[in-house]
């Protein structure tokens, strides 16, 4: 861009959105150095709200708040986690999602106080985790161990963990532990072919209205057009069988050296005993996406996931 211009970035509150607006930040100062970056953060409910997410309408208990702060003209570019943003319905009517960032390690990890590896935890071991896909897997893999919930954003469940009193160990995402600086946390990454990751790991995407064009080209020069279609396959399944928090679901496209997209997905129910797997690919994004749902729901899926 030749002219300068304000650009009104809005996010939650929490470490770690702030962590990942600072990624936006440093982009745009590195690719568009005549944009100044104002910040406005707030809180939302899902960041407020202790109890179970489903009582919020879910995932979007994470974005409502500044999504309608980006439809009122108060900011004009939101960044998210994907993995926040519902898949069980369409982005807010006048916005649109313009860029999607390079994509971070996708991989969840345990957090332990004296560095065990999760199969070296004895039995009852407490794992803190309020994701039913983690859940689900837990069962899965190590039946053994007790899955207690756990709120609050990643610094929150760390200091609890600290503590010693609910929990012995965490399961968290990598790449958020990386944004907010505990790196050094990670006790042992888990294999993606083991523990598949939630739909949109790793993966920021850059929000703003549909009519504000100056604003979507901005955005749009930070776009990897790998994480775009990536996380397209991965939110196109979503869609189709309308997960959302209490969904079981997990998924991971990964494109090949030849170019196509091949997506993994995967539907548990919650004490780990009915598995539905499914592994495609093929070269478009939606139409991969559509596939493995339509494979999925011919094993059964609709029926697990209303009755997990």
């Amino acid at each position: 861009m030749s002219d300068s211009r304000l650009l009104r970035i809005g996010t939650r509150n929490s470490p770690m959105a702030l962590a990942q607006v600072e990624r936006v930040r440093a982009m745009l100062a590195d690719r568009h150095p005549d944009v100044t970056v104002e910040v406005t953060s707030m809180s939302t409910s899902g960041d407020r709200w202790q109890g179970d997410l489903a009582a919020l309408g879910g995932k979007g208990a994470f974005t409502k708040e500044v999504d309608a702060a980006l439809l009122a003209g108060d900011v004009d570019l939101v960044v998210h986690c994907v993995k926040d943003v519902p898949g069980d319905r369409p982005a807010p009517a006048g916005t649109v999602m313009a860029a999607y960032l390079a994509r971070d390690d996708v991989r969840d990890c345990l957090v332990h106080p004296v560095g065990l590896r999760i199969e070296q935890l004895p039995a009852g071991t407490r794992i803190g985790t309020s994701a039913v896909r983690r859940v689900a897997q837990l069962a899965l893999h190590w039946p053994h161990l007790a899955p207690v919930a756990i709120r609050g954003n990643a610094n929150s469940r760390l200091a609890k963990l600290d503590t010693g009193d609910q929990y012995d160990a965490l399961l968290l995402a990598v790449s958020g532990l990386r944004r907010i600086g505990q790196a050094a946390r990670i006790t042992h990454p888990i294999d993606v072919d083991t523990m598949v990751p939630a739909v949109g790991s790793g993966t920021l995407v850059l929000q703003c209205r549909e009519d504000d064009t100056s604003t979507r080209d901005l955005a749009a020069s930070l776009n990897d057009p790998r994480a775009q279609q990536e996380t397209m396959a991965e939110r196109t399944m979503l869609h189709i069988l309308q997960g959302n928090c209490r969904s079981p679901i997990a998924a991971l496209a990964r494109t090949e050296p030849d170019g196509r997209l091949g997506l993994r997905a995967r539907v548990i129910s919650l004490d780990g005993k009915t598995v539905l797997d499914v592994h495609e690919w093929a070269a478009d994004p939606i139409t991969l996406g559509t596939s493995v749902a339509a494979a999925l729901l011919r094993q059964g899926a609709r029926d697990l996931l209303e009755h997990p």
